[in-house]
């Protein structure tokens, strides 16, 4: 059912994916074995960049796990990692401040992070059928038959919800990781050679998403070309 060309972009995802997390990895525990000069913690310096925001009904809380860090606008919860709710280091530093960026988008209104939570739903749902549904329009024969051609545009529709929820994830990650920058530099939170390693440690998280936002796109060409969105034929 599936051609080599299928494997081949499944491996190249893979790769990219398993890249970017490495990266973010190693750049996080490089950056979280060294201390900060204020010595306070990811916790301590999110409450404070909210109080600084004028931000007073966003709780911090902490989450286990590693890289678990993330900002709950529902809830109105940040909620930091152990390594960064507890440590006074330059990537519990980066990291915190940029969930804080999340909370003060989410404060200001900003339409990406809104498009985000409204498409997060739809992105679900699609991602949840897709794949099912464009494996039927193979068996059905993709574009060279009715039924087939049906199930073939339902399926690519419903996998392109997931490739635009990682491509609106972009501009929403990169503002929260710019906010979070230009907070602790104008702040005064951190030194010159503390910013630099928080870029880098935000720079590297940066490249997952770009990783996840390619993988799906090149998944999604791989259907509609295997299906014969672009001319050719299914079971070529």
């Amino acid at each position: 059912m599936f051609s080599i060309w299928y494997w081949l972009v499944i491996g190249a995802g893979m790769l990219l994916s398993g890249w970017a997390a490495m990266r973010v990895r190693s750049t996080f525990t490089h950056y979280s074995q060294i201390p900060t000069r204020r010595g306070i913690t990811g916790a301590m310096i999110a409450e404070q960049i909210l109080r600084d925001n004028d931000i007073h009904d966003v709780r911090v809380e902490a989450v286990a796990g590693q890289l678990s860090d993330h900002y709950d606008p529902t809830a109105k919860v940040l909620r930091l990692s152990e390594p960064v709710y507890g440590e006074a280091s330059i990537a519990a530093f980066g990291v915190a401040a940029h969930e804080v960026g999340h909370a003060i988008q989410h404060a200001q209104g900003y339409a990406p992070l809104k498009f985000r939570s409204a498409w997060v739903p739809v992105a679900n749902l699609g991602g949840g059928i897709s794949v099912l549904v464009l494996i039927g329009a193979v068996l059905l024969g993709g574009m060279a038959t009715a039924m087939g051609s049906t199930a073939a545009l339902l399926g690519i529709v419903l996998f392109a919800t997931t490739t635009v929820f990682t491509l609106i994830t972009l501009p929403v990650e990169f503002d929260a990781s710019r906010r979070a920058l230009l907070t602790l530099e104008r702040g005064g939170y951190v030194t010159s050679e503390e910013l630099e390693g928080a870029r880098k440690v935000l720079n590297a998280a940066a490249m997952t998403y770009v990783a996840a936002f390619l993988t799906s796109l090149m998944q999604l060409i791989y259907w509609a070309y295997a299906l014969g969105l672009f001319g050719r034929r299914s079971e070529d």
